[in-house]
């Protein structure tokens, strides 16, 4: 099976190390959330602490589409990885990708970057409404958001497990992570508002991120708040009727790979 292996120039790791550890990845390293679609784990390659991504297999038209017309989920986020880290936005740094294929069809792929430790996502925000500096941390993260914005990075898949927190001498740094749904443009006043849709439909929250983003691109209030409110519920109801959908009449459906 023809396989193409990119790996980063500054990273002391070479095409056969790679593909050992890849040999190995089924039956060993540590598995990092469910495995549910694409499957995440950590593993040591060459003394490197390596965070590794299996992408699922895609579906039949995609394994034609990924084989001929389109850049994998792997490259891509090999390839963002670097444009962001250009632009001066946190993301663990890219090691390589991988990829198998036939001559007519796209088979596996697997994006490697280094782990990033790191104390928290977004997620504890909601899960933990009383955590110690809730507001500063999601008034910086606001700030962290209209950067992208501001710099043209329109993160489709911001959600809140997709934005790591490290905490260093007092100071809170983001890092971006599952890049592959990404496009730079220059983005209008909704489409600014509609990217925080994905990361909670609690009012309280959204009170703050509007009120903070408000702050920072000279908007009334009352405004950006009224949009906000109206992307996230839209986004929220979508969702809601996707899932139904999904669990009525693809209950067959495994949820493993």
């Amino acid at each position: 099976m023809p396989t193409k292996i990119v790996i980063d120039k500054n990273v002391n790791i070479s095409k056969p190390m790679l593909e050992e550890a890849l040999q190995r990845f089924d039956s060993s390293g540590e598995l990092i959330g469910t495995g549910y679609r694409n499957v995440i784990k950590t593993l040591d390659i060459n003394g490197i602490h390596c965070n590794v991504k299996s992408f699922k297999v895609p579906n039949l038209i995609n394994k034609i589409v990924y084989n001929f017309f389109r850049k994998s989920k792997a490259q891509r986020s090999f390839e963002y990885a670097s444009k962001l880290q250009g632009m001066g936005i946190g993301t663990p740094d890219a090691v390589a990708y991988v990829e198998h294929k036939t001559p007519l069809f796209f088979k596996e792929s697997y994006y490697i970057s280094k782990q990033l430790e790191y104390d928290f996502t977004i997620r504890k925000l909601i899960d933990e409404p009383m955590c110690e500096d809730y507001e500063r941390i999601l008034r910086e993260f606001t700030k962290f958001t209209f950067e992208l914005h501001e710099k043209g990075v329109h993160f489709l898949d911001h959600s809140p497990g997709n934005t790591l927190i490290k905490q260093v001498e007092g100071e809170y740094q983001f890092y971006l992570v599952d890049l592959n749904r990404m496009r730079f443009e220059k983005m209008d006043l909704d489409m600014r508002l509609n990217n925080f849709a994905r990361l909670s439909p609690k009012d309280y929250m959204l009170d703050i991120i509007s009120d903070e983003y408000a702050t920072l691109i000279g908007a009334p209030k009352e405004e950006i708040k009224e949009k906000m409110y109206f992307f996230s519920k839209k986004f929220s109801s979508g969702f809601k009727k996707k899932e139904a959908f999904k669990k009525k009449y693809f209950f067959w459906r495994k949820k493993k790979r």
